[in-house]
C-alpha cells in the first residue's frame, strides 16, 4: 500500500459516508485526517476540495478521499489545485486506472450514489494499485505543468 496518511472529507452530501471511510481506513492501519465537515449541516464542497488538494500538494498526508453527494463539485474544486489529481470513481476499474495511468493522488466518491460495500471495493483498488510509469510519466508531467489563465 503507498498512502500511510490519508486525509478525508466531505460535505453535508457526503458525511455519513465520510464517516464509514475513515473507520474503514483505520481498520486497514491507516493514519486519517478528518479535514472535515462535522455534520449534515449545510456546507460549501469547494471549501473541503480545496482543503484536501492542498493539504495533498503541501505534503501533509500521502493522499486524499473527498466526498460530496455526487463526487463532481469537489473533484472539481480539487482540481483547480496545481498538483492536485482527483479522480471521480464510481467502479473498481476506474480506480485502478486512475491510479495505474493518471497516478491520482486524490479519490473523489459520491456519497449519494455508492452504497458502502461498493466504496470499500473502490478504496481498495484505488489502495492497492500502483502507478505504472513509464509511458505515462510524461502526461502525468503535462497535467501538473497546466497553468491557470
Amino acid at each position: 500500500m503507498t498512502f500511510k496518511t490519508i486525509m478525508i472529507v466531505g460535505d453535508h452530501g457526503g458525511y455519513k459516508l465520510k464517516q464509514q471511510v475513515a473507520d474503514f481506513l483505520k481498520s486497514k492501519n491507516i493514519s486519517v485526517i478528518d479535514g472535515g465537515c462535522d455534520s449534515e449541516e449545510s456546507v460549501d464542497y469547494p471549501v473541503y476540495g480545496e482543503k484536501a488538494a492542498r493539504a495533498v500538494v503541501g505534503n501533509v498526508c500521502d493522499a486524499a478521499i473527498i466526498i460530496c453527494g455526487t463526487g463532481i463539485g469537489i473533484s472539481i474544486a480539487a482540481n483547480r489545485v496545481k498538483g492536485a489529481r482527483a479522480a471521480l470513481c464510481h467502479s473498481v476499474e476506474y480506480a485502478k486506472m486512475s491510479r495505474l495511468h493518471n497516478n491520482s493522488n486524490i479519490l473523489a466518491l459520491g456519497g449519494r450514489f455508492l452504497d458502502f460495500n461498493e466504496t470499500k471495493e473502490i478504496i481498495c483498488a484505488w489502495l492497492d494499485t500502483e502507478y505504472e510509469g513509464g509511458r505515462h510519466e510524461k502526461r502525468v508531467k503535462m497535467l501538473d505543468e497546466i497553468k491557470p489563465v
